[in-house]
């Protein structure tokens, strides 16, 4: 099943073979920041405004309330996000 993210005012499709969150940005060439690829870090911790998201393993480093890494999440529904925040 195919959903969308919106990042930027900007609606992307998300792929299966993107594989995460990170990846489908990076295809679109949104500048989302990142550093480890396996949410260990945080580096890509990013606000989820609206939707839901799932983990294939739980990251390791800390992620808050309304909080996702996109390295290591796949989306489970439409999402909002915002990689600034």
């Amino acid at each position: 099943m195919a959903f969308n993210i919106t990042v930027e005012g900007r609606k992307i499709m998300f792929l299966d073979e993107d594989k995460n969150i990170l990846n489908a940005l990076e295809r679109k060439n949104i500048d989302a920041q990142f550093h480890c690829r396996d949410g260990f870090c945080g580096t890509c911790r990013c606000l989820l405004k609206k939707g839901t998201v799932e983990y294939a393993q739980f990251p390791l480093a800390f992620i808050g309330d309304n909080e996702i890494l996109t390295c290591c999440s796949t989306p489970t529904s439409d999402i909002e996000i915002d990689i600034h925040g």
